[in-house]
């Protein structure tokens, strides 16, 4: 019998008729022949309004008696969710995350899971009874309480689909599924029927607030299929699932993320280990960096610069003035008022033009861009944040996402059932849960790949204002050729310096097309290397675990190997390092990782 993961959050069960519209789902779907399992947050402002009432006692609660407070308010709901199922005629047992078996690591308030028992679960489940889980919560190994943190719930529903081998986890919301972009900025954002766990996991990590990242982590490491529901109608929502290659679309969604901040250290010494001191300061004291972005270094000096979250700059700047004091040389900036705007899409793998689009769609409505970085389907700008909403705006139009539009997402994208995985993938599934119970969240960098076929270019003292990236990619795209990395550091006395990597066979092509485009600023000067190696980390949680980038550049830097290029998403961190020391740099990584081989080059 198939088993269904339900998660329904605190407005969906809110009160008592909410709690009995979410009970009737879950019956129905046992009726329809399925096992149940319902995971219950909060009721409504349960949760702020147990925040303030501890804020009114103290002003700073012990983090353990925050987790047994806050913990509090999903025992509630699964209590009255329970009487509500059997109110209409099935049995049901609620369940506390300690009752499951949810144990976690000790931090409390945003504890991590590291295992979860499944016999008591399919014991009710096979005694014909509807599960309702706490989510938020487990124990650790002294059987203290502990919460998850944000996206705790989520986080909780998709874990106890992966151990459970579920058919599928639906996450039930106030919203109608995953948009292209935040409707309450683009008022014509249109519902994406179908997303890949790739796409959706940079949109979940960028600002798109239907989901946590994290829950999206479980769902691609155990390939559990989720559907993101709403609440209040019976709308189908969209499916999260894994990639499909018919009717790709080349960009899925626009995000933003508002209360950015940048720290850039300069005229640092350009040598192997550098990146590795500054990134091991940031890991030591877990500032989730963003944004990474360090272009090609000049005079024996270079430059990186990356985004953080705004309420964690103080302790950023602290720990970037130490790693100059340990470095000997550079110095400190950083910028408050700015934000993120990035496009995703699987499409971006294989068609050329997307970087030009979207800087010609910012360059339209008058916004100049700070800084650039790409992933493998992700493009991501810095802009002033008054400028935010209106990048959005220009950038969703310019993809033509919105409603009506022909070449819309959503166009080709068929409902599919949750009937995604294949019998083999499915048996191959539960051993490898099985097999990693004991590190449910550990990271997991699946891959290493070397790219030792492109080359690399570096445009330096362009002026640093709107449009001249987008004629510059405009450009390139003309000439059909494949922009991979692109890295554009804060400029500085109005000028600005811009690299990026193209297959080695494009490159005497694009060095004649980018000399042609910048022949009216007299200024400018064009480099370039045939040779690099493209060094890629991949994996799921990169963004989320603190001391991937510290492993990856501490392994570089013992190897003696200096890092000319960086740049970063949430599944893929890349370094351009020179071509003489990508096999050995390989190696170190591949060790470093604990994998056992390489993947076949990514060209």
């Amino acid at each position: 019998m198939s088993i269904i993961v339900q998660k329904f959050g605190g407005t969906s069960v809110a009160d008592a008729a909410k709690v009995m519209n979410a009970a009737r789902r879950a019956v129905a779907a046992k009726q329809n022949g399925h096992q149940v399992v319902m995971v219950v947050s909060a009721r409504g402002k349960k949760t702020d309004e147990l925040v303030s009432l501890a804020a009114q006692i103290t002003e700073h609660p012990p983090a353990r008696e925050m987790d047994m407070l806050l913990s509090t308010g999903e025992q509630e709901s699964v209590a009255l969710m329970a009487m509500a199922v059997r109110e209409l005629g099935e049995q049901a047992i609620s369940l506390t995350g300690a009752q499951i078996g949810i144990i976690t690591d000790s931090s409390h308030t945003k504890a991590r899971i590291r295992s979860i028992s499944t016999e008591r679960m399919r014991n009710a489940l096979e005694g014909g009874k509807i599960v309702i889980a706490a989510g938020f919560q487990g124990v650790d190994d002294q059987f203290e309480i502990t919460t998850l943190g944000r996206g705790g719930s989520d986080t909780t529903a998709t874990a106890l689909a992966a151990v459970l081998q579920a058919d599928l986890c639906e996450i039930y919301t106030d919203v109608e599924g995953v948009f292209t972009t935040d409707p309450r900025i683009v008022t014509d954002a249109r519902k994406i029927p179908r997303i890949s766990y790739d796409e959706m996991l940079e949109l979940a990590s960028l600002g798109a607030g239907v989901m946590h990242s994290r829950s999206i982590e479980f769902a691609k490491k155990y390939l559990v299929p989720l559907r993101v529901r709403p609440a209040f109608c019976d709308g189908d929502g969209t499916l999260i699932a894994p990639q499909v290659d018919t009717h790709e679309a080349v960009v899925t969604g626009v995000a933003l993320v508002r209360n950015e901040s940048r720290v850039s250290l300069v005229e640092i010494p350009d040598r192997p280990g550098v990146m590795s001191q500054i990134f091991m300061r940031m890991a030591d004291r877990k500032i989730p960096i963003d944004m990474v972005v360090q272009n090609v270094g000049t005079g024996g000096l270079a430059e990186v610069s990356f985004t953080v979250p705004e309420s964690e700059l103080a302790e950023t700047l602290t720990a970037a003035d130490e790693s100059i004091k340990e470095l000997g040389a550079g110095r400190v900036e950083h910028g408050t008022n700015v934000a993120k705007v990035s496009v995703v899409g699987n499409g971006m793998r294989t068609h050329t033009g997307v970087a030009a689009q979207m800087f010609q769609s910012l360059a339209a409505s008058q916004i100049s861009i700070g800084m650039i970085t790409t992933g493998d389907i992700k493009i991501s700008v810095l802009v002033d944040r008054d400028q935010c909403d209106a990048a959005v705006v220009a950038v969703h139009g310019g993809f033509g996402l919105q409603k009506g539009k022909a070449d819309s997402p959503s166009v080709g994208w068929g409902q599919q059932s949750s009937s995604t995985i294949t019998d083999d993938a499915r048996g191959d599934l539960e051993r490898d849960v099985v097999a990693q119970l004991v590190s449910m969240e550990d990271i997991v960098v699946s891959e290493v790949q070397l790219d030792s076929e492109q080359s690399r270019v570096t445009i330096r003292n362009l002026p640093d204002e709107s449009g001249v990236a987008s004629q510059i990619f405009a450009a390139v795209a003309e000439g059909a050729v494949m922009v991979d990395m692109i890295v554009q550091n804060i400029g500085h006395s109005g000028t600005a310096h811009l690299s990026f990597t193209v297959p080695r066979d494009d490159l005497d092509q694009c060095l004649l097309l980018c000399r042609e485009v910048t022949e009216p600023w007299p200024d400018v000067e064009i480099s370039h290397e045939r040779r690099i190696a493209k060094l890629s980390v991949m994996g799921i949680g990169l963004r989320s675990h603190t001391g991937v980038g510290e492993r990856m550049f501490r392994a570089l830097a013992e190897s003696g190997i200096n890092i000319q290029m960086v740049n970063t998403s949430e599944v893929r961190m890349s370094a351009v390092i020179d071509e003489a020391a990508g096999q050995q740099a390989l190696q170190m990584l591949l060790e470093t990782f604990q994998l056992e081989k390489s993947a076949s080059p990514s060209r």
